[in-house]
């Protein structure tokens, strides 16, 4: 995805800020240029560890949100929010150390970090709301898939800009006639003229229509060519579902789960549900007796669940719900505001604190820390029927959390089930552990802040 690009651009840029504030803040220290027995002196590890937490706190402060926007005072309060949470971390960390001289050096590079960064976002929105990363694209094609194609654009976050449509068959026209080309001189000539950079091919009907020569032409000439579903994917994060077909899936860049990936996600698995474990292990009998007195039944609960190969498991649970909630209904999904919760259960539920008994599953091998989220039964069952590859969901194991559920809010009907499962094919096709990782900071975000649970 472009955003990724932009968002890892500006990662890289905070991290080289940091540093540089580092240096700075030993040089006002010491009143001379930083050597590398100064550096040494301060310790690699520390300054490690400042880049690291001064990058995290403002990641979790969604500095790195809505990074085409220029809004300086918003980014001016973001950035002082984060620059306070970490300057309170760094006087705790050398009170409890009993270093001063080291932790003014950090304050003194947090605050220089604060700036240089400031100075670099803002710098980087100017540049973007000039359009100088902007793509210039063509849609090849008027019809319905070329309007939904050109309503992306304006959401891409500036990484686009659309040069029009170009007419190549007799396909009654959808989108807005000013926008449609004259293509004078053929599709190469006109790429030309709107100075594109990239073709986005949109046609209803192929067969006939699509001018190979030409696009061709455009191609060897160094222009990019991508089909809607691609584009959709680039500019959204999930899967155009209406536009794809197995062979699109088969023969696609991605979907691509090695054995040896398999290995080591399992093996990142085990470490986390176990570290995991040892921190709320502590905290589980305070939560216990809270539930107990909240409302009568179990503290624990569990409920099947289709698994990897759609196998069926059992996960476990905090006990939200009262023990009858689903007593006269039968499975249904939860809803807004829902009756059935308890007091203590809707607070769980918004911290996510109801999911930590689900190391144990991934310690089991029947869950995975990050994956498509696993749906009961008898949904499964009714959704396969509506909703085209809902299948293909558990080729891989279910997750504690997932790209589902940090791009979308809970979900409560068909509709909501065929959105998420965009963005769960999406997350199947690009599988990695770096995208693994930047989705276990979202969903910290998404806990930290509340968001979408029920």
């Amino acid at each position: 995805m472009e955003q990724n690009k932009r968002l890892l651009f500006l990662i890289v840029c905070d991290t080289i800020a940091a540093v540089l504030a580092i240096l700075v803040a030993i040089m006002v220290q010491f009143n001379k240029i930083p050597s590398v027995d100064d550096v040494v002196f301060l310790g690699t590890v520390r300054i490690i560890s400042f880049v690291a937490i001064v990058v995290f706190l403002s990641f979790l402060g969604e500095i790195y949100k809505n990074h085409h926007r220029l809004i300086v005072s918003d980014i001016a309060v973001k950035i002082g929010a984060s620059l306070g949470v970490s300057c309170f971390v760094f006087s705790l960390l050398s009170y409890s150390s009993n270093l001063d001289e080291y932790g003014s050096i950090l304050i003194f590079a947090t605050i220089t970090f604060g700036v240089l960064q400031f100075l670099c976002h803002v710098t980087y929105r100017l540049y973007v709301k000039f359009q100088g990363f902007a793509q210039r694209v063509m849609i090849l094609g008027v019809g319905a898939t070329a309007g939904n194609v050109g309503a992306l654009i304006p959401e891409s976050d500036g990484n686009y800009l659309l040069s029009g449509y170009v007419r190549c068959s007799d396909e009654q026209a959808e989108v807005p006639s000013d926008w449609i080309l004259e293509n004078i001189g053929g599709i190469f000539d006109t790429v030309k003229r709107e100075r594109v950079d990239k073709i986005v091919v949109s046609l209803t009907e192929r067969r006939g229509a699509f001018p190979f020569k030409e696009v061709m032409a455009c191609k060897l000439d160094g222009i990019k060519v991508v089909d809607a579903p691609t584009f959709y994917e680039d500019v959204t994060g999930k899967l155009f579902l209406e536009g794809i077909n197995p062979s699109w899936i088969i023969f696609s860049d991605g979907f691509n789960v090695s054995r040896v990936r398999k290995v080591i996600k399992r093996g990142v698995d085990l470490f986390c549900a176990t570290v995991g474990i040892i921190l709320t292990l502590p905290f589980l009998p305070i939560i216990a007796l809270a539930i107990k007195l909240d409302s009568p039944g179990p503290v624990f609960y569990h409920q099947e669940r289709v698994g990897e190969k759609e196998k069926n498991f059992f996960l476990y649970k905090l006990r939200t719900m009262r023990a009858d909630a689903e007593s006269g209904t039968g499975a249904v999904w939860a809803q807004k505001n829902d009756t059935r919760v308890t007091r203590l259960g809707a607070f769980l539920r918004k911290c996510r604190i109801d999911e930590l008994p689900q190391f144990f599953n991934i310690l089991r091998g029947e869950m995975s820390m990050v994956g498509p989220r696993p749906e009961r039964p008898e949904f499964v069952e009714n959704l396969k029927k509506v909703i085209h590859f809902y299948s293909e969901r558990h080729f891989v194991k279910p997750g504690v959390t997932g790209w589902a559920q940090v791009r979308y809010p809970y979900g409560a009907s068909v509709e909501d089930a065929m959105e998420k499962l965009r963005f769960d094919l999406y997350y199947i096709k690009n599988l990695s552990l770096t995208f693994d990782f930047m989705i276990i900071l979202e969903t910290i975000q998404v806990v930290l802040f509340r968001r979408g649970s029920r």
